[in-house]
């Protein structure tokens, strides 16, 4: 769908340059009845670089496209005024070019807004004593955590103020949903306080494009997720559910900065030899969930009674498990997860993730072109 938009685009724009070659008698071109100035052959030339100028900065994938796409299409429509009889087709192709450029700029919209949040929740966060992690540092936490924090790496390094992972998905959107979904999504995590800032873009289909937002801060969730970018398909916050099952998701994502295992908001609980449960609690929003690890203090499963949906008045089993563990940047965690509920009539597993890449400790948030 992508190529035959940039495809569209390209044959639109190049159209307008035959008004420029008529207005300059380079060739004579039949579709053209009416004579064309040279004056306004020079604004049929203005709309040939418009176009193409998009469509590079498109394919280089700067963020603002859309807006040398924009006046490319007013000057289009112009020049389809003035030459009705013989252009007025182009109209078509400006009215689906620009539904495109609507989509790219309420998606840019989405994504300043995002970028936004992230830059104020790194404002408002604090840098974690620097102190090195020691055995000493952990001995008043639970013996299989101990082990975790040991095997994963995290002693001996320095404690994670925050994070930036970038992921892989698969996911389905419905329980009945047979093919999987793909997607893309990068996140933001603080320790101080605790917070979360995750941003998805998901492909379901060669046509359809879903971009969503997840995010954890001073104590509420909220979610938003939109189709192309600007119609609402869920809209979620100042919800005590919300609430809960958000923090109860930044809980589980710990596992990818083991040293927040540490923080004043988690209390832990042994209860066997290779599980524990851990209770968290911030600015009065309180969840818990239990980790598994094998006996080397490997990381395999959390599990916790979630709220799978707002409307939900019970919680489900929502059990994450790691599939695969390797070292990134010195601390070992899982890189490959799959999710699932306890329904009914199934176990549904909705969600496979891969990491793909993880920092810690950054100065800021990355700016990309493709935020």
């Amino acid at each position: 769908m992508k190529t035959g938009l940039a495809l569209l685009m390209a044959i639109h724009g190049t159209i307008h340059l035959f008004g420029f070659l008529k207005a300059f008698e380079v060739a004579d071109f039949s579709t053209i009845t009416h004579p064309v100035s040279r004056a306004f052959g020079l604004i049929w030339l203005l709309a040939f670089v418009l176009f193409a100028a998009a469509l590079v900065l498109k394919f280089y994938c700067f963020e603002r496209w859309w807006a040398i796409g924009s006046v490319a299409v007013i000057i289009s429509q112009f020049l389809i005024f003035n030459y009705w009889f013989d252009a007025k087709f182009g109209t078509i192709a400006n009215i689906i070019i620009l539904g495109v450029l609507l989509v790219a700029y309420s998606t840019f919209q989405f994504n300043k807004k995002v970028r936004e949040e992230r830059k104020l929740m790194f404002e408002n966060s604090k840098t974690v004593d620097q102190k090195i992690i020691t055995k000493e540092t952990i001995s008043n936490l639970p013996q299989i955590v101990q082990k975790w924090l040991i095997y994963s790496g995290a002693v001996g390094k320095e404690p994670i103020s925050n994070v930036h992972l970038i992921q892989s998905l698969q996911l389905k959107m419905k329980e009945d949903q047979k093919a999987w979904n793909t997607a893309e999504a990068d996140q933001y995590f603080t320790t101080e306080p605790p917070a979360f800032n995750w941003k998805t873009s998901i492909h379901m289909n060669s046509i359809i494009n879903v971009v969503g937002r997840d995010k954890f801060e001073s104590g509420g969730g909220e979610m938003s997720i939109k189709m192309f970018g600007i119609v609402p398909i869920a809209d979620v916050k100042n919800s005590a559910k919300t609430n809960e099952a958000t923090l109860q998701r930044y809980l589980a994502e710990i596992v990818w900065f083991p040293t927040a295992a540490l923080s004043p908001y988690i209390k832990w609980e042994p209860i066997d030899d290779i599980s524990t449960k851990a209770i968290m609690n911030y600015r009065g929003t309180e969840c818990s969930g239990i980790f598994h690890f094998d006996s080397s203090g490997e990381f395999i499963k959390f599990t916790a009674m979630r709220f799978k949906d707002v409307k939900d008045d019970e919680r489900k089993l929502w059990t994450v498990n790691a599939i695969k563990t390797a070292e990134r940047d010195g601390i070992k965690i899982p890189v490959e997860c799959e999710a699932k509920w306890k329904l009914p009539n199934q176990d549904w597993t909705w969600l496979k993730l891969k990491i793909i890449d993880i920092e810690y400790n950054l100065e800021e948030v990355r700016v990309t072109n493709k935020d």
